[in-house]
């Protein structure tokens, strides 16, 4: 029995210092730290990967620009007194060359700014930036060269001018027919989406010849044609959900089904009509009369 007594004051006191160590401040300070140092390591796991993908980047810039400079030498070979394709072709290559070597030349000071992350560069990154600066100085020796090679063979700046204003305004003609399509589409939706509507006496709507008839024995009949539309106020359907009378008495003379609307009173007794359908509501006529 005391043994047992003995195992349980072990196990309380064991059990406190382990909850002591816990509220310590110096196993708190502890923790905090390896969770610092994991902040830490994951910021340099995602820096390596990005210097991994730039590096990677450059080196795939630089082989397609020597492969387009290949291309352009093949071309330059018996282009003289050749078609002005061919010209164009060639300056079109080259612009491509001079794009290629200023997209490498930001990636290379992109791979400057990653290696400053790292506080101090390491000697191997150091290199490889130092070598990929020194393969892009002979780089655009390189272009230079060839560049005063296209002017000998009369393939003049000009020239290349010429086919980047010829896309520049192909791009723009292309961007303006762009344009006038969303215009035409637009008004094609406006037109499809109009609808009227007019709220007047039973006098100002026959002089405008809206209506006709309303005798003893003649209902009134909304007239089909003939009519001008300056008298109506022209509405998108989508848009208009409550059209006010002003009135405190109205009749609907066109047709538009009975559930798709309904007729409310205001404060001042005057009656608005509420559209609960506009689909449907405008799916008879497209033109609403009201006779107040």
């Amino acid at each position: 029995m005391k043994a047992i007594k003995s195992y349980v004051i072990i196990a309380a006191l064991a059990i406190a210092t382990v909850s002591c160590v816990e509220n310590s401040s110096k196993y708190k300070t502890a923790i905090a730290q390896r969770d610092s140092l994991e902040q830490v390591k994951q910021a340099l796991d995602s820096n390596y990967n990005q210097t991994l993908v730039v590096l990677n980047d450059i080196e795939n810039g630089f082989s397609e620009i020597n492969q387009k400079e290949k291309d352009m030498k093949v071309n330059l070979k018996g282009v003289e007194g050749n078609t002005t394709n061919k010209r164009q072709l060639i300056a079109a290559q080259m612009t491509a060359i001079k794009e290629g070597i200023e997209q490498n030349k930001a990636k290379i000071a992109e791979l400057r700014k990653l290696a400053a992350k790292k506080g101090r560069m390491n000697s191997k990154l150091e290199g490889t930036i130092k070598r990929l600066q020194t393969e892009m100085d002979e780089k655009v020796v390189q272009i230079q060269t060839l560049q005063a090679e296209l002017e000998q063979k009369n393939i003049k700046i000009t020239e290349l001018n010429t086919t980047v204003d010829s896309q520049s305004k192909n791009i723009a003609e292309q961007q303006n027919v762009l344009e006038q399509q969303k215009s035409t589409l637009k008004a094609q939706d406006a037109d499809l989406n109009a609808v009227w509507y007019c709220v007047e006496t039973s006098q100002k709507l026959k002089a405008a010849k809206i209506i006709s008839g309303g005798g003893l024995f003649q209902a009134k009949k909304v007239m089909d044609t003939d009519f001008d539309k300056k008298n109506f106020t022209q509405v998108d359907l989508r848009n208009i959900s409550s059209i006010p009378t002003n009135s405190k008495k109205v009749t609907i003379l066109s047709t538009h089904p009975k559930n798709s609307y309904n007729l409310v009173t205001g404060t001042d007794k005057k009656i608005t009509i509420e559209i609960t359908n506009p689909s449907k509501f405008w799916s008879v006529s497209k033109y609403l009369v009201v006779q107040k």
